[in-house]
């Protein structure tokens, strides 16, 4: 016999604010990295400048689902 699961309820109430705890992090992380490149080697630094990009990419899309929460809390 299948047992029966009650979904969660969607509790989006402190998303926005997870979101922009997030995006400072990542801001936190970039800054690090910068610091590192003078450190690493020529490979370690596009590894490094890479990365970076792609969390400039991430904190644009946090800041659309930020924009979104907030609209959603209206």
């Amino acid at each position: 016999m299948a047992e029966h699961y009650k979904a969660n309820p969607d509790d989006r109430s402190d998303n926005a604010e997870k979101l922009q705890e997030m995006v400072q992090n990542t801001i936190d992380n970039i800054h690090d990295a910068k610091a590192a490149i003078p450190h690493s080697s020529e490979q370690d630094c596009a590894a490094i400048e890479a990365k970076n990009e792609h969390r400039l990419e991430s904190i644009q899309k946090m800041k659309a689902e930020i924009k979104e929460e907030s609209q959603y809390r209206k």
